[in-house]
């Protein structure tokens, strides 16, 4: 078997190869160098090109909050500012990533067969925020294996059938954990010191509310890939909704802002 768009010559038939040239033997024995056009298929992901900075959750006393801005950095540049980064699953869940925008609407095409099954099954049984999370661990952790990762974290929030609250999140790699509060990207940094000192499961709606819209004004603040323009997603055991979006009150009259540089010393 000769490799499609192999044309033998005095210098690559077998006995006259150039050990200069990487080579990949097929197999018929005669070796073909390794091209761009023979890398293994279109690989537009193997990088993030359009992406969204972090996700914050967080578990009340009713069930859980999400939240986010509605940013796609194109590189460095604010390109898209009006990108939906969650997404209801069933009537219970909602899903949010943060990363590369075409990798987590792969994603959504994946959970939409999934909740189209369950639709046509017509058995009464729905996808658990639980199930949700572990699919997508193995999904994910799958693509690492094959050096081709889904570029995102991803958090899943939700009520199970017996009305517990759910939180979990799964990073690029296939890691996965549960927990009382989550944030990725900049939002561990920035905001879980105010999850960790503020956030209580039995916090009331509205407490947890103004916990969420005071850290994500922090991470406006800090995160130039972040813009003032945000969803949160309410997630109780009646239903999931996710709302219009919104914008904080800000303030940039400190003087930590006025002139960042007045105390570190080397700084521009």
């Amino acid at each position: 078997v000769v490799p499609h768009g192999f044309v033998p010559t005095e210098s690559n038939a077998p006995g006259n190869v150039d050990a200069n040239v990487p080579l990949v033997p097929s197999s018929g024995g005669a070796p073909f160098a390794i091209t761009e056009h023979n890398q293994g298929g279109f690989q537009h992901t193997q990088y993030p090109y359009v992406t969204g900075t972090s996700i914050l959750a967080l578990k009340y006393k009713y069930g859980v909050m999400i939240a986010c801005d509605m940013l796609g950095s194109y590189g460095s540049t604010k390109r898209y500012k009006s990108v939906e980064r969650m997404q209801t699953v069933g009537k219970n869940a909602v899903l949010a990533a943060s990363g590369e925008c075409s990798d987590f609407k792969y994603i959504l095409t994946l959970m939409d067969g999934l909740t189209t099954d369950d639709y046509c099954l017509d058995d009464g049984q729905v996808l658990t925020p639980q199930e949700i999370c572990s699919y997508l661990t193995r999904v994910i952790y799958n693509r690492r294996n094959k050096f081709d990762p889904l570029w995102n974290s991803i958090i899943v929030g939700g009520v199970g059938e017996d009305g517990d609250s759910y939180l979990g999140t799964v990073g690029m790699i296939g890691t996965s954990y549960t927990d009382s509060h989550i944030a990725t990207g900049f939002g561990a940094h920035l905001a879980r010191p105010l999850f960790r000192e503020r956030q209580y499961d039995d916090m009331p709606e509205d407490e947890a509310k103004a916990l969420l819209d005071d850290a994500l004004r922090v991470c406006y603040y800090r995160d130039k890939q972040s813009i003032n323009k945000f969803q949160v997603a309410n997630i109780t055991k009646d239903g999931a909704t996710i709302s219009e979006p919104y914008a904080l009150s800000t303030a940039w009259h400190y003087n930590a802002f006025v002139n960042p540089a007045a105390h570190a010393v080397g700084t521009w």
